[in-house]
């Protein structure tokens, strides 16, 4: 693996007729610029630059790939080339638009509708630092998730999976429309070709599935990463990765100490969507869709005093057993499982 990132293009770089103007992002798998095209036009393109199979020096445009990963790097790009032409044929609100996608410099670019906006990520974090008692209200959830689905429902139709689906991935633009973006096609390739699998995946979003090299995949892995976008929407920070929930899952508890502040039927569906078997997700967008939009059964159960103590002395021992766990492992040693 490379130890440092490859440099971007410098701005003003023209590529398939398009002016780089900056670098917006970088990732594991590419770099997005803001660029302008022939008719002045601002437009995102995403770069194909796997940072742990190429580098790239300063000032340069082709990417450097060493033999041995050469073979991984191609198959990288067949896929992210394939996923351009894919994504090119789907046209919805909801999911990000690709206008324009080729190869040069020995890589693959995808030009995409430029969005202006911030992600579901960063509004999570800044309403989750008001510290009201609800991260977002109920219908916020549902709105903005239906209009997610509606587009994820489109994706699906045409024999695609989204399979990198979180906060930072749903983007809300000015105009409060929510976009899916930053599809993982190639991420997904790689991950199963490259052996090297858990670096990809975005704890507490990626499904049980994903981290099994034998197990198939479909819109009920989508659907995982549904689920636990809801929940961070609901808690304000995601939940624990699926090989955490295996040893001991604690989603059930915390999804009932918001029973009174979310309705019975959204903290239901969001288990639902969770189900570490993917047997017992729902197995389409439809079906999903189907359920969040019951309205007529949002009932509030709250607590009773006798369950919040409950849950309480649970909180009590789950932190003192962490606290220990921190002394003990300072002091050179860990508690030995029961």
């Amino acid at each position: 693996m490379s130890k440092t990132k490859p440099a971007p293009l410098p701005p003003d770089t023209v590529i398939g007729g398009y002016r780089v103007v900056r670098r917006v992002s970088s990732g594991g798998f590419g770099v997005v610029y803001l660029a302008i095209d022939g008719e002045g036009q601002q437009v995102a393109i995403k770069e194909y630059l796997p940072s742990s199979l190429a580098t790239r020096a300063v000032g340069e445009l082709l990417p450097r790939v060493q033999p041995e990963k050469l073979s991984l790097y191609r198959l990288g790009l067949k896929s992210f080339f394939e996923e351009g032409r894919a994504l090119a044929q789907i046209s919805h609100a909801s999911v990000v638009s690709v206008l324009n996608f080729f190869r040069e410099n020995e890589t693959v670019y995808m030009v995409m509708n430029y969005l202006e906006g911030a992600t579901l990520q960063d509004f999570i974090i800044t309403a989750r630092d008001l510290k009201a008692e609800k991260v977002f209200r109920e219908s916020t959830i549902r709105s903005l998730f239906d209009e997610v689905l509606r587009g994820m429902r489109i994706v699906h139709q045409h024999k695609m999976l989204h399979l990198d689906i979180k906060p930072a991935n749903i983007f809300i633009t000015d105009d409060n429309k929510a976009v899916l973006i930053d599809f993982g096609a190639a991420r997904e390739v790689l991950s199963k070709e490259g052996n090297f699998i858990r670096p990809m995946y975005t704890p507490g979003f990626a499904a049980p599935e994903m981290y099994r090299r034998d197990s198939s995949m479909g819109p009920w892995t989508d659907i995982y990463a549904i689920g636990a976008c809801m929940y961070a929407c609901m808690q304000g920070f995601p939940p624990n990765e699926a090989p955490q929930r295996h040893d001991k899952d604690r989603l059930s508890l915390a999804l009932t100490k918001l029973r009174g502040v979310y309705s019975d039927n959204l903290i239901e569906v969001v288990e639902w969507c969770m189900a570490m078997d993917p047997l017992s997700r729902p197995q389409s967008v439809f079906a999903l869709q189907k359920e969040l939009s019951r309205e007529g059964e949002r009932r509030y159960t709250k607590l009773t005093v006798a369950e919040k103590m409950r849950l309480q002395l649970d909180t009590l021992v789950s932190d003192t057993k962490k606290n220990v766990q921190k002394m003990g492992d300072a002091a050179g040693f860990a508690l030995k499982p029961k």
